[in-house]
Order: C-alpha cells, then sequence, then structure tokens
C-alpha cells in the first residue's frame, strides 16, 4: 500500500510484514550557503527533526527511508554538517530503529556523519514489493523496472502561479507521472550498452533481461520546505532552446509523460497536468 501523507511531503509504505516512512532532500546544512553570502539564517534542523518525529509519533512506521540529499554541500561536508547531521539521527534513532538512506548527489563524504546504525544505499536505488526507490539524480537499477510504481526525490517539485497583476506564487507539489515501460527498459539499456567496464556489462545484461513493468512515478517534495525549486510548469530559453524544467536521466527519457503528469498540492489539492498549469506560469 502506497498513501500519500498529506499535508505533509511524506509517504507511508505498508505492507504484511512491516511500515516505511518515506521522504526526500532534508539539505541539512544549506544555512551555510545563505552565509557565504552574508545572510545569517540559525539552523533549521530542529524544525526538520520535529517535523519527522510528529510523523514517527502519528503513523508509528518500523523504517524510515530517505531518498538522498541528507546533506546540502556537494563534495565534502561543512563544519555545521558535522554537527547537525549526527545529531539529527542519533535522536531519529531513539525512535526508529532502522533508517535507511539512499545517496544523492549532495551525499559525498556522508558516510562519516552517519551513525553505524544509519544504512547508507547506492543511488542506484532500492525496492519494496512492487515500489521502487531512488533518488533522481542517476539512472535506477534495471530491478526497479520491474516494480509497479517508482518514486523518486531530486527535483524539489513546484508549480509557479503568476495572477493579471503579475505576483508570482511557487507551491509545493507531488507528481504523479505514467511511465512507458517499453521507452524506459530501452533508454536504460541504451545508457549501459557503451560501457566497457565489467561491472556495467553485467549491469546491460541485467537490463536486457528485466521484464519491465512500471507503470508510474511519483515524486516527492522536498520535506525541507525552506529549499526552492524550477516550477515544472515553466520553460526557459537557452541559446534558441526552450527546454523544460526537468532534472535528472530518467525524467530527459522521454519515458514519463510529464506534459500529462497530475500536479498536487501538499494538502491533497488537484491543481491539473502541467500542460493545463503552463498557463498559470506566464
Amino acid at each position: 500500500m502506497i498513501k500519500l501523507l498529506f499535508p505533509y511531503p511524506a509517504v507511508l509504505i505498508k505492507n504484511k510484514k512491516a511500515s516505511t516512512i518515506v521522504i526526500a532532500d532534508l539539505h541539512i546544512g544549506w544555512e551555510m550557503a545563505l552565509l557565504d553570502k552574508g545572510i545569517h539564517v540559525p539552523t533549521q534542523t530542529p524544525k526538520l527533526l520535529n517535523k519527522l518525529t510528529a510523523l514517527v509519533s502519528e503513523y508509528k512506521p518500523d523504517a524510515i527511508l530517505i531518498l538522498g540529499d541528507v546533506k546540502h554541500t556537494i563534495a565534502t561536508a561543512e563544519m555545521r554538517e558535522w554537527q547537525d547531521v549526527p545529531n539529527f539521527f542519533i535522536e531519529l534513532g531513539k525512535q526508529v530503529k532502522t533508517i535507511q538512506v539512499i545517496r544523492g548527489n549532495h551525499d559525498g563524504n556522508l558516510e562519516p556523519l552517519m551513525p553505524e546504525s544509519v544504512t547508507v544505499l547506492p543511488a542506484t536505488g532500492v525496492t519494496m514489493g512492487e515500489v521502487g526507490f531512488f533518488h533522481g539524480h542517476q539512472w535506477p537499477s534495471p530491478s526497479l523496472l520491474e516494480c509497479k510504481t517508482i518514486i523518486m526525490g531530486h527535483v524539489h517539485p513546484v508549480v509557479a502561479f503568476r495572477d493579471p497583476s503579475g505576483f508570482r506564487i511557487i507551491k509545493q507539489v507531488w507528481i504523479k507521472a505514467d511511465v512507458n515501460k517499453t521507452l524506459l527498459a530501452e533508454a536504460l539499456s541504451k545508457r549501459h550498452k557503451g560501457k566497457r567496464e565489467a561491472a556495467s556489462k553485467d549491469t546491460a545484461q541485467k537490463t536486457r533481461e528485466t521484464r519491465a513493468t512500471v507503470q508510474q512515478l511519483f515524486i516527492v517534495p522536498s520535506f525541507n520546505d525552506f529549499l526552492g525549486g524550477r516550477p515544472l510548469n515553466e520553460t526557459r530559453t537557452y541559446g534558441h532552446v526552450r527546454t523544460e524544467m526537468v532534472a535528472g536521466p530518467v525524467l530527459r527519457s522521454e519515458a514519463v509523460d510529464m506534459k500529462n503528469a497530475e500536479a498536487y498540492m501538499l494538502d491533497g489539492t488537484f491543481l491539473g497536468t502541467m500542460n493545463q498549469l503552463k498557463a498559470l506560469a506566464s
């Protein structure tokens, strides 16, 4: 069972054995990026922890899965992160014994910050029954294509609205999109076809042998609501090329029907499809 935990940017996965709360994109330490620009914002990590522990208290999960970008700096770790990241997971571990993290593009040098009780998983993702999870900045494992549903973070999905006077509003949203399983399997196989390393050849072979059954994709809003995002209903011009606001190889593969993807606000309100919402951004 997949349940979106409105009004939180979180998913509850339940099966006969256990229940898991899934979130994405904590970006602990993002305040340091503002400090470098002369803007002082006190650490917001306690607020993130309070929000997550409130979810744990309400739904009492057996485990927590974080879909990448635990911290904000990409290749290393800022001094503040050396304090905030371990403290966050130590406190969280007092309430939930099983905590797993799928590595995101901001999670370089993550392991030294994590308590031993936290399991760090590869960016290619993990499966739970018929649901697959990955961060989104890299291609998922071929095994995820055998799931009915895949869930990712990374994008920080938001939509933009403009009123007649030009006032612009940005809102976090959930994204639900149909997936063309054949196109996705072909794109993933092509991705590995040119690799020469033995491990990559193994992956390419597994991809060709995969029975793709994936039907839909959910994009989780960032759990850290202080973060911005690139509105998915806007386009930008780079030179003479107009491009949609999508990030990650899966979304760029054209296997995901982003034009007809449905957008839902955090409270569950259905806003419309991306095609419909484009008119509200201009």
